[in-house]
């Protein structure tokens, strides 16, 4: 479990680069498009991670005008944000949305 934390804290440490947080969402959002159930929830997770890394949830939920509860619930592993809570974040976050 130690080793876990360590790779944890190391992450949240890389994410507040906001390269380094571009990067690991769109490698999140290229896996969470895959076909299998697992994969589905990736974009969630790895959002959270980067909210974590910029500032946490509290910062963000007054930030994105979405309450601190809510923000929880959205990027938990089974949230199912809506489209444009998700976009708000995202803007939030300093970030913008691309297709290719």
């Amino acid at each position: 479990m130690k080793k876990n934390k360590k790779y944890k804290d190391w992450l949240i440490e890389k994410l507040k680069d906001h390269d380094e947080a571009v990067a690991y969402l769109n490698a999140a959002l290229e896996e969470s498009l895959k076909e299998d159930e697992e994969s589905k929830h990736l974009f969630l997770i790895a959002l959270r991670n980067v909210v974590e890394a910029q500032g946490g949830m509290n910062k963000l939920a007054k930030k994105a005008h979405v309450g601190r509860e809510s923000l929880y619930k959205t990027l938990s592993e089974k949230g199912n944000p809506k489209w444009c809570t998700l976009i708000s974040l995202i803007i939030s976050l300093g970030l913008n949305l691309r297709l290719s």
